[in-house]
């Protein structure tokens, strides 16, 4: 692929990524009041709302998540890599730290309370596992400065990181293009979201976006 083209897409991919970042940081902040029914709390019932793994699996998730998203696209920005190499080390560590210890850990415990029965409960207990595993495949390979399977592997995490975006897009697609019902569509995006930005990377990966990358690392 031409580099302009792979500048084009990387920019275009970047502005929508921090778009969302940002409407998501609107859709945090009325959780922080600690309500218990506001938005997707409503849908569950009394008795998940009052258990503590619930609560503290929810509250750990949504905050943490927001800056894995923020930490993430700061690792692919190439005048960062290129002028501040140290943003895109701390920014990494904060990410795989995150991931690790709070995302990936708190979405599973969310999963067990997941709605649409165990198709869902399935679902998004794979995708916190692949998380966590890619991430830690990728921190180990930059411990052993093999820069290039690192940079595929953040790539392979931050796709699934961007399952929460994808999931919404996905999910406003199938309902009001294609008209499925809200159960059918929740029980498709809950894999779609994560499988699905797993095999577009790695497409992207294929015609050389990590390798692209890796020209603007100090």
């Amino acid at each position: 692929m031409a580099t302009n083209l792979k500048q084009i897409l990387l920019i275009t991919i970047l502005l929508s990524i921090g778009a969302f970042t940002v409407l998501m940081f609107t859709k945090v902040i009325p959780y922080l009041s600690f309500e218990p029914a506001i938005n997707f709390l409503s849908t569950k019932t009394d008795q998940v709302l009052q258990k503590s793994v619930f609560q503290w699996s929810f509250y750990i998730h949504i905050i943490s998540s927001w800056f894995v998203m923020v930490a993430g696209i700061l690792q692919f920005i190439p005048y960062i890599l290129k002028n501040y190499p140290i943003i895109h080390r701390i920014s990494g560590k904060v990410y795989v730290i995150l991931v690790l210890f709070l995302a990936a850990p708190s979405g599973l415990g969310l999963a067990f309370y997941a709605n649409g029965g165990l198709s869902t409960k399935v679902g998004f207990s794979c995708q916190c596992i692949v998380w966590w595993f890619i991430t830690f495949f990728a921190w180990q390979e930059i411990r052993r400065k093999n820069w290039l399977l690192h940079t595929q592997a953040m790539l392979r995490s931050y796709a699934v990181t961007l399952a929460a975006m994808s999931l919404r897009v996905g999910s406003y697609v199938m309902i009001y293009h294609f008209g499925t019902k809200p159960i059918e569509t929740y029980l498709t995006v809950t894999w779609l979201s994560w499988v699905g930005n797993l095999l577009i990377v790695e497409v992207l990966i294929k015609v050389g976006l990590a390798k692209y990358l890796l020209k603007y690392h100090k």
